[in-house]
């Protein structure tokens, strides 16, 4: 008897090892994309309107406000979601299943897609953690392109989009890919509220596939891909329901979730020669890409990628009222401006179309790995970066001129 209960514990022991996420290598030991090159220049940050700095002193109260609130809701739900958990928890002999058999079964009633967020309102901590956490569910096996996964994750950007107001640009909310089998972009529209200004557009993109399933690590094989990129997609789709609320836009916007960006770039190259094929009358794109923790050391919340390219930035700045947009020398030296969904739009409109980045290549060590989970998300500042962006947006939408230009 005691035999078999030390053996017993030996095998416990094993089964309490290294976590993943331990066993993970770092981003800079490893290339960071493998698409393109460019070379950049800086700019010159402009003055603070004293309207913009007002407007952010009462955003950032209603933040905190905000905060508050959630913070007592939060507990509210894990309590319910923890009886619910309780009741459909696994059976040991469940729990013993290899992950090879894990992953063929079928998914989860727990993975439907669920209702979206709907309302005005600013981007809240709890908002973001309902969006992050469906999409980088192992249900949906790491969203590769052309796969049932994906399939789940275009289910409820759709879902987003008609319960906030943004109508299909198209003739359905899927944009068929003309370079990648079984793989379409999900593209949204709010219509300008100004006569003239509603002809000129703003693009607001991410990329919401991944890399699907990968070598395993301790059995985990399912690449989630919580940063890269549901971060960008979630930042997305709360600008998309506060906007699609709201409707105080006078140009235009465009609300774009690609598809195949890990195959090199597929979805918006696909996207952006059609629009220019339509000859859409393109202001800026401004796209959203490893938003899902803060920067280390930083003054400014993110950076944009091509910084010297435009003078988006200082446009920014000024409109915010505050440093918000810097400059990341790691992001010319590995020539970030031509590897996301930014450059293709770029390339064939010739217009300011940057991505924005809270990942300094110092702060997340889990770059295509299965490691990248949601659990090291910081939902604090991911709704910051929501809210903090509205403003930006808004005075780019309402502007009378067009401030932002190619240097």
């Amino acid at each position: 008897m005691r035999k078999a209960i030390g053996f017993l514990l030996i095998l416990f022991l094993m089964a309490c090892g290294a976590s993943k996420v331990d066993q993970d290598v770092t981003l800079v030991q490893r290339p960071v994309y493998k698409k393109a090159q460019n070379m950049e220049r800086p700019i010159e940050v402009m003055d603070t309107p004293k309207e913009e700095a007002e407007m952010m002193e009462e955003m950032e109260t209603e933040e905190e406000e905000i905060g508050e609130e959630e913070a007592e809701v939060a507990e509210e739900q894990v309590v319910e979601e923890s009886e619910v958990s309780s009741e459909t928890a696994p059976s040991g002999e469940e729990m013993e299943m290899s992950s090879e058999d894990t992953m063929e079964k079928a998914p989860m009633a727990e993975a439907a897609v669920p209702s979206a967020i709907t309302g005005k309102g600013l981007s809240t901590a709890s908002n973001v953690e309902e969006i992050m956490t469906f999409l980088t569910a192992d249900e949906l096996q790491g969203r590769d392109s052309g796969s049932e996964g994906i399939e789940m994750a275009a289910e409820y950007i759709e879902t987003v989009f008609k319960n906030n107001n943004i109508k299909p640009y198209f003739d359905d909310y899927r944009d068929e890919l003309s370079n990648f089998d079984n793989a379409f972009n999900v593209v949204g529209y709010l219509e300008g509220t100004d006569d003239k200004l509603k002809k000129e557009f703003i693009i607001i993109g991410a990329h919401y596939d991944h890399i699907g399933i990968i070598e395993p690590k301790n059995g985990d094989a399912i690449a989630n891909g919580a940063n890269d990129n549901a971060s960008g997609t979630t930042t997305v789709l709360e600008l998309a329901r506060y906007f699609g609320n709201t409707g105080n836009n006078k140009r235009s916007i465009i609300f774009a979730l690609f598809s195949a960006e890990e195959k090199g770039l597929l979805g918006s190259k696909h996207l952006a020669k059609r629009l220019k094929a339509a000859n859409l009358n393109l202001y800026t794109m401004l796209n959203f890409e490893m938003t899902g923790v803060p920067l280390v050391g930083k003054d400014y919340l993110m950076y944009v990628t091509g910084f010297e390219e435009s003078n988006l930035a200082g446009v920014c700045n000024m409109y915010v009222g505050r440093n918000m947009i810097g400059y990341l020398p790691k992001a010319k030296e590995f020539n970030l401006f031509q590897r996301s969904d930014n450059y293709p739009f770029y390339n064939e409109f010739k217009v300011p179309c940057q991505t924005f980045s809270t990942f300094d290549f110092t702060n997340f060590d889990h770059y295509h790995q299965v490691g990248d989970e949601v659990g090291l998300m910081n939902f604090d500042h991911m709704a910051k970066v929501v809210n903090r962006s509205i403003p930006m947006i808004e005075s780019i939408a309402n502007s009378l001129t067009k401030m932002i230009a190619l240097n």
